[in-house]
């Protein structure tokens, strides 16, 4: 009996392992992705576009950079709930993190600009954000002629027009993906990458159907979803969704999935920012979105998995801006 027992207790033992082993091995699947570290193959591009994303003299106040509302020591973000824009105004809607931006099937949480080009327009001419108009911005950028030489040098002409600045920004911003995660080096097979409670919370997140909408290489940012499926979504935020762009009633409140890469840094979270946390996130998504209601220990392990998604962050010499030149107009953020 004892002999028996010492092998039954074997036998259980190695079919956990082999078990977990299983499990392991069956969660590497194709629905998620590792993240890919940047290609660059215009390298005068990408810099150019770099000196265009940290210069605020693409907006009317001389003030507003890409970088103040997607600032890349922050996760791409702001950290506010939503932004703040000319004038100190309050913007609509939260900012999205433009870290692995590249991977979205569409820009804004709406959808209306189809890459990341397209996007790079929109701020510089939005009233609420940097204010400034097209055809002003080119003005400057014209009145200085360390821009004039690096468009010339890169296009071959000195003649600066908004295709050629979006066209620079958004060539940098596709640079912007973050490789390495724990989550990524456990996807290309290091089983220590991640512990038993990230492990448990990424097997939850699957079994939950969190991956139907949070897949791919950036684990969102694929499709366009219903905010409150189950249970409706309270906000006092006027966003419509998707509605605003198709005229559709049957997409308003339909938003794009955000990505959770690096979501831990990305906060507060949903298109109005009022989950300030990572566990309110987690317990709204499950209740609105799954009809699940998680335990605090269930909602612990999904966020240790979550923490698992940061990735390395963009690393590289900030860029020192051509000086105006006379003719530039000067800063004037204090303008009413």
């Amino acid at each position: 009996m004892r002999k028996t027992s010492i092998a039954g207790g074997i036998f259980a033992v190695a079919a956990a392992v082999a078990g977990a082993a299983w499990a392991a091995s069956n969660s590497r699947e194709e629905l998620v992705q590792p993240i890919e570290p940047a290609k660059v193959t215009h390298p005068d591009k990408v810099e150019l576009g770099k000196k265009l994303f940290f210069d605020p003299r693409l907006s009317r106040s001389g003030f507003i950079s890409c970088n103040s509302c997607h600032n890349l020591s922050m996760g791409g973000s702001d950290n506010l709930p939503t932004s703040i824009g000319h004038n100190w105004q309050e913007g609509p809607i939260n900012s999205p993190t433009v870290l692995n931006s590249s991977l979205a099937v569409a820009q804004f949480w709406d959808g209306r600009a189809a890459d990341l080009q397209a996007q790079a327009g929109g701020p510089i001419a939005n009233p609420i954000e940097m204010a400034f108009s097209h055809d002003l911005a080119i003005g400057v950028l014209q009145s200085i002629p360390g821009y004039v030489y690096e468009f010339k040098s890169v296009y071959g002409s000195g003649r600066i027009d908004i295709e050629k600045v979006t066209d620079a920004i958004a060539a940098f911003e596709e640079t912007l993906v973050t490789p390495n995660s724990a989550f990524d080096k456990w996807l290309m097979g290091d089983d220590k990458a991640l512990n038993g409670r990230e492990l448990a919370g990424w097997m939850l997140f699957k079994e939950s159907g969190c991956i139907a909408c949070h897949n791919g290489a950036a684990l969102g940012g694929t499709s366009f979803q219903k905010m409150g499926l189950i249970e409706p979504y309270q906000t006092k935020n006027p966003a419509e969704g998707r509605a605003a762009v198709t005229g559709k009633d049957e997409d308003r409140f339909s938003f794009k999935v955000p990505t959770l890469r690096n979501v831990e840094l990305t906060y507060p979270y949903f298109h109005d920012g009022a989950a300030e946390t990572l566990e309110e996130a987690v317990d709204i998504m499950g209740r609105l979105q799954l009809g699940r209601k998680y335990s605090q220990e269930e909602i612990g392990s999904i966020v240790a998995f979550l923490k698992t998604l940061t990735g390395d962050q963009p690393s590289f010499v900030m860029p020192l801006l051509p000086p105006s030149s006379n003719e530039t107009p000067r800063p004037n953020p204090f303008e009413n």
